[in-house]
């Protein structure tokens, strides 16, 4: 009788089927669902496929047991649905190039398609609704195949409605009442779905990772479809990210493991950016007065609340994920970097008012500091923020700054192995190289250029009962620079030594301008000894820098501006372990100012330095006055100078007269032999000039003459800036001396044409000095007559008065600063860029071989083969002044230069 029945049942059609009461359906379940199943399975229609699967869904899914649903149904009919849709949307996008007002049949087409898939979604729609309508609890596992292929049918159909416009040729419109309804039920397919995954259970039935695997799908396909609705929805899209973080969080125990964090961080950051970037477009839509009204005002605040949600997600699942994000930190560093890039007072920023700055920066900005604090335990993290290779565009770089600065300030409460984990640098063979914190601070601040110099401002500490100031970039990293150091444990002081060092050796001036204060900070917050012991750490690099460098002009300015820290018995103490008496020491003293010294200790030291300085140059002048030991008598000269310019009123009048006599009989012996292209000579010169120019008033005037006679010739063969710029201190002094008649002809006519000469220099920086000096000489001098004589131009004459009328500025808009600022750190990037693979293109080269070292004794030969040869041309030279030379000796003066260049060719080009 059973057989007879199913016989029966079999040969029921659809149409019939479809009006079976619920009892029928329920009695006729396990007969009715094979038979629709291996229906569906082979149907090629997609009318009969609809129509199988509603009737299934309708009719018979409602009496089916929930705990068999996947091997019954789910598994059965599901891929095979998902195979329809696709085939359809292939279908759909395929014909969707010919739609058009005038054909109808794809019109109709098309309408058909979509009406069909919206009739699938409702059939989803139906399996989840059954599931959730279920009493009893539901584990994943269970339904497995519902969820993953009801999100591949739900992101495909908001692909397709987010590509329509393309898609349907701009002709949309036509069928634009059925896209919005396909939407509408993914949509809402969407939402059913989420609250059915909600309630399930994702452990495993029975041990294993099935559940966990199948919610690591969920999540995953969920995430996939937030990148296709940001920017369709953004409610939906927020909501879709809230069901994302709960469930990982929900399920962390079972999923932590599997879920791509990487991707998932990735998403989020970007979607924070996105939304942020929208935010900043409508904020500079806001209309300045009457914003609280303003319609663009409250879609900011929306917008700006969308923000904060997507910062307190990726802080929520950064917190709960954080060991699994060792591949992420450089997704989270750009992040911070970028965000900061559009907010003032970046040069970079879009332009907000001060209100909505605010706004901002206490809604969103919190969320990203509280972020950086959450991050600074975790090694990765810090391995990319202190990358000693990293290198950021420049809108990237007052960000970098800014985020150094905040770590900086948020270490002092962090256990000691964060403090030293963040200033230790790692130089570590096979390991990436990684600066320390107070390294990188020094970096970054050099690559700020442009906000440097514009200067951009950042709101500064508040003090008490003090309204908040706004402060300069420096200012603002230098304060809380010193506030670190103040707070600095004891076990990274040599961290703090060995930064501050490299950071005053370094090349660039903003580097080491910020290490020498905070050096000066430290010798005011340490103790006296202290200071003396790094004032006499300074003064020894000084004397072992083997000559003129960045190095020693850094470590000269450091050790000045730390003399005046120290006490006077520490400076007694110096006196006597550096003292001046010693001539090894005299270049030392050059660098320090007397100034630091109290009055007694400033005359001693003073007297000391002159008259060891004199007697120098008294030894100079009786020997052999080489060109090689004029270094010595440089070291010697500098120091004087040093004692005129910062000590000069303690000298006694006996050492005035014999520094001067001194300076008139070295001058006496130079310019005699002045040779304009021997280096060594004019850098005595731009000493001499100078020292010269300070005892100006007791020199006799014919040496004053013949001073600026031979100036005025040096000029005139393009001398180093050096010795243009002594020339210039020389030539300002003059402007309070008397030039007696008989002097004025020959004097008067070489003094303007050193001031015209210097005038008409092209460099911006010695055209300044030349306008200052000559605007002194000029308000100074008795003799009026020559400063016409100057101007010989009428360019020259225009440069003259606009400086001294303060005219001729450029006026620029703050909008044409900022911008023409952008473009000069521009051209600095793209020329350290140049420079960064110049550098390692050389270095990937093989290296050129190097010539051997000679043994001691025979580069002791070789000088004194030179020097006999130097001295037979010397006395072939004396005997051609004195007599004719013979007939025969033009040949073998040939035939020596020929051996001359013989040796040339062979001896100095490095074969043997």
């Amino acid at each position: 009788m059973s057989q007879e029945r199913a016989v029966a049942t079999s040969a029921v059609p659809l149409e019939e089927l479809s009006s079976w009461p619920e009892d029928l359906c329920r009695r006729e379940l396990p007969t009715v669902l094979p038979r629709l199943v291996s229906m569906y399975q082979h149907s090629d229609s997609w009318t009969e496929h609809i129509q199988i699967l509603k009737i299934t869904v309708e009719l018979f899914l409602p009496h089916m047991n929930h705990l068999t649903l996947e091997q019954t149904f789910f598994s059965q009919v599901l891929p095979k649905t998902v195979k329809l849709f696709d085939d359809m949307m292939c279908e759909l996008t395929s014909q969707a190039k010919e739609l058009s007002s005038q054909n109808l049949e794809i019109q109709s087409t098309l309408r058909n398609i979509l009406q069909t898939m919206v009739q699938v979604l409702g059939a989803l729609t139906g399996c989840v609704q059954h599931v959730c309508a279920t009493q009893e609890p539901v584990v994943l596992e269970n339904i497995q195949s519902l969820p993953s292929s009801v999100l591949h049918v739900i992101r495909s159909t908001f692909v397709h409605c987010k590509n329509s416009e393309s898609v349907y040729s701009g002709r949309v419109h036509l069928i634009s009442d059925l896209l919005q309804a396909l939407f509408k039920e993914a949509y809402s397919l969407q939402k059913q779905l989420m609250e059915l995954l909600d309630a399930v259970d994702a452990a495993p039935a029975g041990g294993g990772d099935g559940g966990a695997g199948n919610m690591v799908v969920v999540i995953h396909s969920l995430l996939d479809i937030c990148s296709v609705i940001s920017s369709m929805d953004h409610a939906f899209h927020a909501n879709t990210w809230k069901f994302i973080i709960k469930q990982s969080l929900k399920h962390q125990s079972v999923v932590k493991s599997q879920l791509k964090h990487r991707d998932i961080i990735a998403s989020l950051c970007e979607d924070t950016l996105c939304s942020f970037q929208a935010c900043l477009q409508l904020a500079e839509q806001v209309a300045p007065a009457g914003a609280q009204d303003n319609a663009d005002y409250r879609l900011f605040q929306k917008t700006l609340k969308l923000c904060r949600f997507f910062a307190n997600s990726l802080l929520h699942y950064t917190k709960e994920f954080l060991p699994f994000l060792s591949d992420s930190c450089c997704v989270l560093h750009q992040l911070y970097l970028q965000i900061h890039s559009q907010c003032p007072p970046s040069l970079y920023a879009a332009g907000l008012s001060r209100a909505l700055q605010e706004e901002i920066a206490a809604s969103f900005l919190v969320a990203l500091d509280a972020l950086v604090t959450q991050l600074l335990a975790f090694r990765p993290f810090a391995h990319v923020v202190l990358d000693s290779q990293l290198e950021l565009p420049c809108e990237l770089q007052f960000p970098q700054c800014l985020l150094l600065v905040a770590v900086m300030d948020r270490l002092p409460a962090q256990p000691g192995h964060v403090q030293a984990l963040w200033c230790t640098a790692s130089r570590r063979s096979g390991a990436a190289s990684r600066a320390s914190l107070l390294g990188a601070v020094f970096c970054s601040l050099a690559q700020c250029s442009g906000e440097l110099s514009l200067p951009v401002r950042v709101p500064g500490a508040e003090g008490e009962g003090q309204a908040e100031v706004a402060v300069t970039l420096y200012q603002h990293v230098c304060v809380h620079l010193c506030a670190f150091i103040a707070s600095c444990h004891p076990s990274l002081f040599p961290e703090l030594d060995a930064a501050l060092l490299d950071a005053v050796l370094s090349a660039s001036m903003v580097a080491s301008l910020l290490a020498m204060d905070a050096w000066c900070f430290l010798a005011r917050y340490g103790t006296a000894e202290l200071c003396a012991h790094h004032v006499a750490v300074a003064a020894r690099l000084i004397k072992s820098c083997p000559g003129e460098c960045h190095q020693l002009t850094h470590l000269s300015v450091l050790l000045r501006r730390l003399f005046f820290f120290m006490t006077p018995a520490h400076q007694v103490q110096f006196i006597q372990e550096f003292s001046p008496k010693e001539a090894e020491n005299l270049p030392l003293w050059q660098h320090i100012s007397f100034q630091a010294f109290p009055v007694e200790l400033r005359e001693q030291a003073a007297r000391e330095v002159a008259g060891a300085g004199a007697a120098q140059g008294r030894g100079w002048l009786a020997g052999s006055r080489t060109a090689a030991e004029l270094a010595s008598l440089d070291a010697a000269l500098s120091a004087v100078l040093a004692v005129c310019s910062s000590a000069g009123d303690a000298l006694e009048d006996g050492q005035r007269t014999e520094l001067a006599a001194a300076g008139s009989q070295l001058w006496a012996s130079l310019h005699a032999g002045l040779v304009s292209d021997q280096p060594s000579v004019q850098q005595t010169l731009s000493l001499l000039f100078p020292l010269l120019g300070f005892f100006i008033q007791s020199l006799d005037p014919q040496l004053i003459s013949q001073v600026v006679a031979v100036q005025a010739a040096l000029l005139r063969a393009g001398p180093p800036d050096h010795v243009r710029l002594a020339v210039l201190d020389f030539a300002s002094s003059l402007g309070n001396l008397f030039v007696s008649p008989a002097l004025q002809d020959s004097m008067l006519p070489a003094l303007s044409s050193v001031f015209a000469l210097l005038l008409a220099d092209r460099s911006w920086l010695l055209e300044q000095h030349a306008l200052e000096a000559f605007t002194r000489f000029a308000e100074g001098t008795n003799h009026e007559q020559i400063v016409p004589q100057c101007l010989t131009s009428e360019e020259m004459k225009n440069k003259v008065v606009s400086f001294l009328e303060k005219t001729g500025l450029i006026s620029e808009t703050a909008a044409a600063r900022v911008e023409r600022v952008k473009q000069e750190k521009g051209v600095f990037w793209r020329s350290s860029v140049q420079v960064t693979l110049e550098a390692a293109e050389r270095s990937s080269l093989q290296p050129c071989a190097k010539r051997a070292r000679c043994e001691p004794h025979l580069e002791d030969e070789y000088r004194s083969a030179l020097q006999a040869v130097a001295g037979a041309l010397q006395a072939l030279g004396s005997l051609l002044c004195r007599a004719s030379a013979p007939d025969w000796l033009p040949r073998e003066m040939q035939l020596l230069q020929e051996k001359m260049g013989e040796l040339r060719r062979h001896g100095l080009s490095g074969d043997t």
